[in-house]
């Protein structure tokens, strides 16, 4: 029997590299998104429209993936958006704010409450965060985006603790510089930095960087840890003099 993962924001961009590799791995995968996903998705993945802040959204794409496949071996809490405008820290306004916690922190959170009462039940299961190199490193003009990561690296701890008597291991894989839609306005800065030396490992990261350290996760073969964080930033987190 395959095993099943739900994979949020798996449309595009990292989310869809995930989907797209475990697939390829055999996995049954389903996949959330605020629009309705593209011919090629849906050939492949139980594609639920959903938006990871709504409470009723979370609830359907939980209950819909457990329709169709029965389980949920594999929860990725990958959805995330980045803010409308980039704003200096002094400016920035209350909306974006309360949007960016909603989707990148409230909306996981409670979304890995509910699966996690179902892998209870179940006996097992997996619960991967994708958060960002933002989780711990500063930048004044996206403030709120940053807050929201490290909230989700606070959330994969405290999940961690409360799983571990079921046998539930939570991580967080945290992603570097990667080539998606959401670097793709800002792809000159990038290039510069990376060519300068900003990551000891001198490229770009890609989807499938990140898809990878999840399957490895997914593969139970580390019985003896949780709250992990994975880096996946070509070395970024590396301190240099």
């Amino acid at each position: 029997m395959s095993k099943v993962a739900l994979i949020t924001g798996g449309s595009r961009g990292i989310g869809r590299g995930i989907a797209e590799y475990l697939h390829e791995k055999g996995f049954s995968v389903a996949i959330t998104s605020r629009r309705e996903a593209d011919e090629d998705a849906q050939g492949k993945f139980l594609c639920i429209v959903a938006d990871n802040a709504s409470a009723e959204a979370r609830q359907r794409a939980v209950d819909e993936t457990l329709a169709r496949f029965g389980r949920i071996d594999i929860l990725v809490n990958n959805a995330g958006i980045a803010p409308r405008v980039r704003a200096d820290l002094l400016d920035m306004g209350e909306d974006s704010m309360h949007e960016l916690l909603d989707v990148n922190l409230v909306g996981p959170f409670f979304l890995t409450q509910l699966v996690a009462r179902h892998m209870i039940q179940q006996g097992s299961g997996t619960i991967i965060n994708i958060t960002s190199m933002s989780a711990n490193v500063v930048s004044v003009n996206r403030g709120e985006y940053c807050v929201s990561k490290a909230g989700l690296s606070m959330m994969t701890q405290l999940f961690a603790v409360r799983l571990a008597e079921y046998g539930i291991p939570v991580y967080e894989i945290r992603p570097g510089i990667i080539a998606t839609d959401m670097t793709s306005k800002v792809k000159d800065k990038y290039d510069a930095l990376i060519e300068g030396g900003i990551t000891p490992i001198k490229r770009w990261g890609y989807p499938e960087d990140i898809a990878k350290a999840v399957y490895a996760l997914s593969q139970d073969l580390l019985p003896f840890s949780t709250g992990e964080i994975i880096n996946v930033d070509g070395g970024f987190h590396l301190q240099r003099l």
